[in-house]
């Protein structure tokens, strides 16, 4: 064996090495944490919720940036092309991984380009409406959108997004023709229908029910198959008889594609450890957020599984590709 082969084993042996301890001492400094939505909603606080308890696991803080814009895609795509050592990591969500890419060209792929750590969370919607609207119910608010086709408008976080999805279905499921007003966020959005700028959204319960206790805006029904606790007045469309409108989202722990197994089953390990926390549960609870805890393995098969069934409810609501 030459002296330029031993070098070069040699070499390859270090760095091995030095890959191993790092991964063996992850993580020893602050870890950016990427949150693809703007400030305000149900996004927001489940981040840096998840940001506080974690970084309280891992002996390091995850620092929050939102980075919002195109549906989320615009933070998404930045952990995607972050070097993949763990210290970028990503709030997923069902917009901007399994409903967007089968939408339009996103610059990546939610399955080759990050890496599964774990499930967080899942939650359902709130369709609710502007008091001006003159309307108390699912029906009077079908019957007023035909009466005025175009004429009725909707926010949503963004074209692409699972609020603009189940905005369209709701068109398609009740025949109506109603306008969308894409924001970048849930934050935005609330704000616009509070203000008037528009009419109805469908909300994360989170972001939206503390306006319909008081009366600025008006809860019609929830997405859920089951009333919310937390707005038991307001029924269900399943119990008004519209159907295929009972749609949630999720919340996940992704990093960039690449980076090493055992750091993720470290992510996904703690991930469990704060899910059994009584003071992090009870915080999701009382915002209608079921807590949940995955293995990478499972929620990379689970992110397959997301992206056809997304597929065929876009093919249900007539939406074209761009």
């Amino acid at each position: 064996m030459d002296r330029t082969t031993v070098a070069l084993l040699a070499l390859m042996s270090l760095l091995v090495s030095v890959s191993v301890s790092a991964q063996q001492n992850y993580p020893n400094r602050p870890i950016r944490f990427i949150v693809p939505f703007a400030p305000g909603g149900g996004t927001d606080y489940v981040g840096r919720l998840v940001a506080r308890k974690l970084g309280e696991r891992l002996g390091h803080q995850l620092v929050v940036e939102n980075r919002a814009g195109a549906g989320g895609a615009i933070g998404s795509n930045l952990v995607a092309r972050a070097t993949p050592d763990g210290y970028t990591l990503l709030l997923g969500m069902v917009s901007p991984l399994a409903i967007s890419p089968n939408l339009e060209n996103v610059p990546y792929d939610p399955v080759r380009d990050f890496s599964a750590a774990s499930l967080l969370a899942s939650s359902y919607h709130v369709l609710v409406v502007h008091p001006s609207l003159p309307v108390k119910s699912l029906k009077e608010l079908v019957a007023l959108a035909k009466s005025r086709p175009g004429q009725i408008n909707y926010g949503s976080a963004g074209t692409g997004t699972n609020l603009f999805l189940i905005g369209e279905l709701f068109k398609a499921a009740t025949g109506t023709d109603i306008v969308h007003i894409p924001y970048k966020g849930t934050g935005p959005a609330v704000i616009a229908i509070l203000s008037g700028e528009s009419q109805m959204m469908f909300g994360g319960v989170t972001g939206v029910m503390h306006h319909v206790s008081n009366n600025r805006l008006r809860a019609i029904a929830v997405t859920s198959p089951n009333r919310s606790p937390l707005l038991p007045q307001v029924p269900t469309l399943i119990e008004l008889g519209l159907r295929g409108v009972d749609v949630g989202s999720w919340y996940a722990l992704l990093a960039p594609a690449g980076t090493p197994r055992p750091i993720l089953d470290r992510l996904s390990q703690e991930i469990a450890q704060v899910s059994t926390s009584s003071d992090y549960r009870k915080e999701l609870e009382k915002q209608a957020f079921e807590i949940l805890s995955t293995s990478p393995d499972h929620f990379a098969g689970f992110m397959k599984e997301e992206l056809a069934k997304w597929a065929k409810v876009i093919k249900i609501a007539g939406i074209k590709r761009n």
